[in-house]
Order: C-alpha cells, then structure tokens, then sequence
C-alpha cells in the first residue's frame, strides 16, 4: 500500500509543475522578504512583529492569496473593505497558524469561523511616498473603514543591533515566529528585495519540489528525500520534518514547499534543511 501511494505522487507530480510556475510568477508582483544580515543597521527601518499567517493581497475589489488564487471569504468580510489596494495577512493570534488555514481554506466559508479572522495589514501596494508615508496612509485608511476585523500590524523603530536582538528574544518567548523590518524611506517595490527583511531564531523560506527520493531501510517504499530547487535554480534534498503519512504520500513535484534551515553553506546551500509543510497560500 506504501509504494502505490508513493507511485501515485510521483504520477500525480507532473500534473502541479504548470501550477508551481505560476505561484512563482504570482510573487514577482508582490514585495517578498530577504533574510536580515548583521551588517544592515535596523535603525533605517521600520520594525514589526512577524506574523504566521496566511499572506492575501486586495486589489480593491477581489481577496487572493501570494499565488493569485481567490480567498472564498465570506461576502461581508470582502464587501467591506476599503476599494484600495492593501497587503497583509489574514490571521487569528500566535501560535494558531493551523487553525486559521483550516478556515481560510475552505471552499465555502463558515461565517462563525471567519469572525475570528482578522485581516492585518501591513502595506499599500502602488501608494506613493516612502514606507513612512504609507503606514501614515494605512492608519488613516484603517480607521475610516471602521472594520472590526482590518487592522494595522504595529510598526516601531530600533536603535541598534543589540536593541534589535533584544526584540527578537522578547517576542519570540511570547510565542512570536520572529520579527520583520521594513525600510523607512523605500517607496512601494515588488519582488524579493532587502527593503524588506525577516529575523527569525530559525529561517525559512521556499522552493519547489522537482523531484522524490525512494527511502531505504525503514522508509523503503516510501520518500526518502525531496529534491527541491530555489527560486535561483539551486537544488538540494532535504530529507528530515516529514511525518509518516507525508512520506506515504509526499508533496507532489511542482509543489511549493516550506523548509526550515539554520544558515547557508559557502556554497550558498541550506545547513541543515527540514521540511516544515506545503506552502500555505493555496
């Protein structure tokens, strides 16, 4: 039974690739996060909690997740937000990323679920002037709309390294996946760029299953190791975080994947790599 489930992903994996590079186009019209490096100075950014949520970006008129597919919220939930664009990210409080994607997920929304959801914001795609500006512009936008569930992450400053690494700690015991920093004076830019960076005791980051590895011993008939390759056209296994019914029935090839690792190579690969789950943005 292990091996026709795993034949069965194998077979199934050519059938995702179409979708995998369009996810990937998806996020060059987004602003993603490079990772925080000790030789920036976090005193020319804005600094905010790091939220595990389910990123969702509005247009002004439809809710779609970081790969351009739709939210299905509920019709009040979209109805009332503002008809300008924003970006955010859906969420419910720390440490419940797994019951929010089981709400935000569903094709047809349960409305007592969905009152639990808050759509937290964090910048205003195509609005002119610098991040300062547009915070200024998100708080005034926010309020006017008066909604129970949109709100603003909260951004502050840090002095310094040191302060920065304080942060870090402080939130992160309170159950905080990490912190983000966003530069004060960046007008509105798409794609992965260091005018926005995440720090986190663990990093993580995606890339796209191309291929599956057979296991051996006691994981013979099942996956061994994905093969994954970055969006740089990088490749590498990782071969540990799978629990036993993702090895039975693994992410299909062309699925984008979240993988945690401690730091890069000098060869510029992932030191020890972990799958932690298919990306969530549906």
């Amino acid at each position: 039974m292990h091996r026709r489930h795993f034949l069965a992903a194998l077979l199934a994996g050519a059938l995702s690739l179409t979708c995998g590079k369009a996810a990937r186009a998806a996020d060059s019209n987004i602003l993603l996060a490079n990772v925080y490096r000790d030789d920036i100075d976090p005193a020319d950014y804005w600094v905010s909690e790091k939220l595990d949520g389910v990123r969702a970006v509005w247009d002004g008129s439809s809710l779609r997740y970081r790969s351009g597919r739709p939210v299905h919220a509920p019709k009040w939930f979209i109805d009332a937000l503002p008809g300008i664009p924003l970006d955010g990210e859906l969420w419910i409080a720390r440490q419940r990323f797994d019951k929010l994607s089981a709400i935000v997920r569903k094709e047809e929304p349960i409305n007592d679920e969905w009152r639990q959801v808050q759509y937290m914001i964090f910048e205003m795609p195509d609005a002119l002037g610098s991040f300062s500006d547009r915070i200024a512009l998100m708080s005034a936008t926010i309020r006017k709309a008066n909604l129970p569930w949109l709100r603003p992450v909260e951004q502050f400053r840090i002095a310094d390294r040191k302060a920065l690494k304080a942060k870090l700690k402080e939130v992160v015991a309170l159950g905080a996946e990490g912190l983000v920093l966003h530069r004060a004076d960046a007008p509105y830019v798409t794609g992965r760029s260091d005018v926005l960076l995440k720090l986190k005791p663990m990093l993580d980051t995606e890339a796209t299953v191309v291929g599956h590895i057979p296991g051996k011993g006691q994981n013979a008939g099942k996956l061994g190791a994905l093969l994954v390759e970055t969006p740089e056209g990088r490749r590498f296994r990782i071969g540990t975080g799978f629990s036993d019914a993702e090895r039975i029935n693994p992410p299909p090839l062309g699925t984008l994947v979240t993988y945690r690792y401690r730091d890069l190579t000098s060869t510029g690969l992932p030191k020890f790599a972990s799958y932690l789950r298919i990306r969530e943005n549906p």
